[in-house]
C-alpha cells in the first residue's frame, strides 16, 4: 500500500503565495503565484524534486489552484511553463483562464 500523499497547504504572503507539498527529508514539491488585483492570480513557477516525481504532484498543486480559483471567482494567467502544459491538457479549466 504506497503512503498517502501530504496534503497541500497554502503560504499567503499578500501579493505571492504558494502552494506547496512538504515530503519526507524536508523535500518541497511547490507552485509560486503572483496576485494581479483581486480577480487574479499569475502561477509563475512550478518546482517538484525528485522525491516528488512519478507522483502527480505537479498536476496536484495545479488542480489546488484551479479549485481555489474557481471558488473565489478568479482567474489564472499561467505564465510557469508546466502549468501552462497542464492548462493545454484540460478544456475543463478554461472557465478560470485568462485569454
Amino acid at each position: 500500500m504506497p503512503d498517502q500523499l501530504p496534503e497541500i497547504e497554502l503560504e499567503d504572503h499578500g501579493s505571492k503565495g504558494r502552494y506547496v507539498l512538504r515530503g519526507p527529508g524536508g523535500a518541497e514539491a511547490e507552485m509560486t503565484f503572483t496576485k494581479i488585483g483581486e480577480h487574479q492570480i499569475i502561477i509563475d513557477h512550478t518546482e517538484v524534486p525528485d522525491a516528488f516525481r512519478g507522483q502527480g504532484a505537479g498536476l496536484r498543486l495545479v488542480t489546488r489552484a484551479v479549485e481555489d480559483a474557481r471558488a473565489a471567482g478568479k482567474k489564472i494567467i499561467p505564465l510557469c511553463p508546466f502549468a501552462n502544459a497542464q492548462f493545454r491538457r484540460h478544456a475543463e479549466w478554461a472557465d478560470v483562464l485568462k485569454h
